[in-house]
């Protein structure tokens, strides 16, 4: 109704640092969320949403880097299929790439080429389908790529206590966490990184990479 204004002021308001691209915000088509993201204090990531020929050019990074007490971390954003969720008129030229394709790619290039300490997915894809085990999620993502450390995932608003841990494809922990919907938790993982090239997330140790 408020065309994604106030949504954008509160996450301003809130020192939002990064957020990712899901198929709500083309509710208003891709030019009413030009006109939010030109408002926003934060960054908007979104790897897998091929933008170049949009009006979205430029205003959307695949991912970014942040240095947090002298830990270099790299995040990166997933889009969920838009088709038989959003009207093409109102996505016009985005294209939806593969995003296990895409994760494994920018996930090796922010640990191995950017030398990221920490490596976070911001996903909208779902937490799990448990009707269509085919469907990409979040668990999905996390077996099947490596080098993310965290994935905090939306769309399914599912609602849980604690991070799930699940081996990714190299045998290593990744965390996935989703907190609901509509503003009603704010969630919190707190990671800490020792000298022994092992990170701790809320008493879960995980090797990095």
């Amino acid at each position: 109704y408020y065309g994604g204004e106030l949504e954008f002021k509160l996450m301003n308001l809130m020192e939002y640092d990064v957020a990712t691209i899901g198929n709500h915000d083309f509710d208003n088509g891709i030019e009413g969320l030009m006109t939010q993201l030109k408002k926003a204090d934060f960054e908007m990531v979104s790897a897998n949403y091929d933008l170049k020929n949009t009006v979205l050019d430029g205003l959307v990074s695949p991912y970014t880097l942040k240095i947090v007490d002298g830990v270099k971390i790299g995040i990166f954003g997933l889009g969920i299929a838009l088709q038989g969720l959003v009207d093409v008129r109102n996505s016009k030229e985005t294209k939806y790439l593969d995003p296990v394709e895409i994760a494994t790619d920018t996930a090796r290039l922010l640990r191995q080429e950017k030398k990221c300490d920490l490596v976070i997915c911001l996903s909208h894809l779902g937490f799990k389908y448990p009707d269509d085990a085919t469907k990409i999620s979040d668990m999905l993502l996390a077996q099947k790529t490596e080098n993310i450390d965290l994935i905090i995932g939306g769309h399914t608003h599912t609602f849980l206590d604690k991070p799930v841990v699940v081996s990714n494809r190299a045998g290593k922990k990744v965390l996935i966490n989703q907190v609901g919907c509509y503003g009603l938790n704010l969630g919190r993982i707190d990671f800490y990184l020792t000298n022994d090239n092992q990170l701790a997330a809320n008493g879960t140790s995980i090797e990095i990479g």
